[in-house]
């Protein structure tokens, strides 16, 4: 069985030929007699070509991104070992799994509830709920550990905002909120799945607690796969988390770029300063 730096240096080798090869056959890199003299001043006039060029230097705003993922999914450990716990569970401050949903597939939402919260007890975690706020009744099961906010379809934030922005806001208003300011959000998509791993590295992160904000990585296919185009059109996705995104978050500790809507985890404190500099 290859280890996991095994793993990670034949992806970074394979990342390089295929870059190479896809260069080489681009003619992006030419090699001696391939070179050839052509003016395109005098081929294409002085117009044409600087609109040639133009066109050319568009590629170059993407630069910046491309070299994010490039250097995260090379420096960063692309196959990670199974996530150790730096700390007892017991210890860990309160947190809410946040669930949203529109509530037009109630059977996927409590289907996904009861899966999430056994890899939260089987990772140890003790002092947590898993809420899912939601426009129309799912018909969660009652549970000690399970929370259903519906939010009133005559609510209007003052902020102005709609969809999923608006259903999470709706929680942190007086009357439906009920957490601490110490408290941490976990937010999911009706459809995410926890892992162990992921419960570990939640739990790893606010136990640390150097920051107030944390994106997760996802990953898709990992069950039954219903359409293959699909599945291969996300895998770009992931290429970005595992790249991109987690630069930018380990080493600049900030969304540079860009962040997703789903497992991202907030402290509840910083998530008000936040949601207050955006109004």
């Amino acid at each position: 069985m290859l280890s996991s730096r095994t793993k990670h240096i034949l992806h970074c080798l394979l990342l390089l030929t295929v870059i190479t090869v896809f260069e080489w056959c681009s003619g992006g890199v030419k090699l001696g007699d391939q070179i050839n003299d052509l003016d395109p001043w005098e081929r294409y006039g002085y117009v044409g070509c600087v609109v040639l060029y133009l066109l050319r230097l568009l590629a170059f705003l993407s630069l910046p991104q491309v070299m994010f993922n490039f250097i995260g999914l090379t420096i960063y450990n692309a196959f990670p070992d199974k996530v150790t716990l730096k700390g007892s569970p017991l210890l860990a401050p309160f947190l809410c799994i946040r669930i949203v949903t529109r509530g037009d597939y109630p059977q996927l939402v409590r289907d996904n509830v009861a899966r999430n919260m056994a890899k939260c007890t089987d990772a140890g975690l003790e002092n947590f709920i898993v809420e899912v706020v939601t426009d129309k009744s799912v018909g969660l099961s009652t549970h000690r550990r399970i929370r259903e906010v519906i939010v009133p379809p005559l609510y209007r934030p003052k902020s102005g905002a709609l969809f999923k922005a608006r259903a999470l806001q709706y929680c942190l208003e007086e009357g439906p909120n009920y957490l601490a300011d110490t408290d941490w959000i976990v937010h999911l998509d009706e459809e995410t799945l926890l892992t162990e791993n992921s419960v570990r590295g939640i739990l790893n992160f606010v136990l640390d607690g150097k920051h107030q904000f944390g994106q997760g990585l996802i990953t898709y296919a990992n069950e039954d796969v219903v359409n293959w185009v699909t599945t291969l059109a996300d895998s770009f996705r992931v290429a970005d988390d595992m790249g991109k995104l987690r630069l930018q978050f380990y080493m600049f500790h900030r969304p540079l770029f860009s962040m997703k809507g789903s497992y991202v985890v907030t402290q509840v404190s910083e998530k008000y300063t936040f949601l207050f500099t955006l109004l």
